[in-house]
C-alpha cells in the first residue's frame, strides 16, 4: 500500500494571528482528501512584506529558516495565493548568490501549493462532502490568480457544496486594494479601490464573500462593516470543510456584532 503523502501546512501570519480555524480548516480538508498533515513550528512568516519593501536581507533570513523547516516533506500547501506565491516564485530569486541554496529554494518552490488548487489539481478531489446555506460571491485574490493561476479550482468545489449557490461579480479578478505594503503605502487608493469592489460585491446580492487569502478578507470585510454591510466574510476552506456553523464570520464576534 502507498503511505499517505506527508503535506506541511504553512499557516501564515494572518491565519495564525487572525483566523486560526482557516488552518484548522485546511487540515480537515487536506485529511479528508488523504494526506498526513504536519505544521512545523519552527514556521514564520513567508518575508514577503520585508520583499515588497526592498529589505531582502531580512527576506533572505526569513527564507533560510523557511527551507530548514519544510525540508523532507513531500508538498508544501498554503491557504493563502499571497504568500504561496512568495513561497514559489520570489524566494529562489533571493539566493542567486549561493548555489546550494538556490537548489533548495527551487526544490521547496516546486513542492509549494495553494490549498485549494493542491486539493483539486494534485489530490483529484471534486465533491468536499459540505453543505452552506446561501448565496456567496467569489474574490479572486491577484497572487492566486496572477501568479499560481488559482480560478476555476475554487469555483469547481464550491458548485458541489450543498444549498450553496455562486454569484459572480461583474469584476471577480480586480484588485481589493490591500496588496501587503500597498495599502499602507498608498492609503488613499487602497481605499478607493476597496470601495469599489465592495459596491460590486454588494450588487451580486449575496450574502456572502469568500475569498481564499486572509489579506484580501481582512480588507473587505473591514470595508462592509464600515459600510454597515451585512454581508458575511469568509474563507473558502471553512465553507468546503464544513465549518461555519463553529465560527462567526471574519471581522465579527459570536454575538454577530
Amino acid at each position: 500500500m502507498t503511505p499517505p503523502p506527508r503535506v506541511a501546512l504553512f499557516v501564515t501570519c494572518l491565519v495564525d494571528l487572525h483566523r486560526p480555524s482557516v488552518g484548522f480548516a485546511a487540515i480537515r480538508l487536506l485529511e479528508a482528501a488523504g494526506c498526513q498533515v504536519d505544521v512545523p513550528r519552527a514556521q514564520t512568516c513567508c518575508g514577503q512584506p520585508a520583499y515588497n519593501s526592498g529589505d531582502r536581507a531580512t527576506a533572505r533570513d526569513l527564507a533560510r529558516g523557511i527551507i530548514d523547516a519544510f525540508a523532507g516533506y513531500d508538498y508544501i500547501v498554503v491557504p493563502s495565493g499571497s504568500c504561496g506565491g512568495m513561497l514559489r516564485d520570489h524566494v529562489p530569486g533571493l539566493f542567486e548568490d549561493d548555489p546550494e541554496l538556490r537548489r533548495r529554494a527551487d526544490v521547496m518552490a516546486a513542492k509549494t501549493y495553494e490549498l485549494v488548487s493542491f486539493l483539486t489539481d494534485m489530490r483529484g478531489m471534486t465533491d468536499p462532502q459540505a453543505a452552506y446555506a446561501g448565496t456567496v460571491t467569489y474574490h479572486d485574490s491577484c497572487a492566486g490568480l496572477r501568479e499560481l493561476g488559482v480560478r476555476d479550482q475554487p469555483r469547481a468545489l464550491l458548485g458541489k457544496v450543498a444549498g450553496l449557490t455562486l454569484t459572480e461579480m461583474a469584476e471577480p479578478e480586480v484588485c481589493c486594494g490591500f496588496g501587503g505594503t500597498f495599502c499602507v503605502k498608498y492609503p488613499d487608493i487602497s481605499t478607493r479601490m476597496v470601495a469599489d469592489k465592495t459596491r460590486d460585491i454588494a450588487a451580486t446580492g449575496a450574502d456572502t464573500l469568500l475569498a481564499g487569502d486572509m489579506g484580501c478578507l481582512l480588507n473587505m470585510a473591514g470595508r462592509l462593516a464600515r459600510e454597515g454591510s451585512n454581508i458575511q466574510v469568509r474563507h473558502v476552506a471553512e465553507v468546503l470543510a464544513g465549518m461555519t456553523q463553529e465560527l462567526p464570520a471574519i471581522g465579527r464576534a459570536r454575538d454577530g456584532r
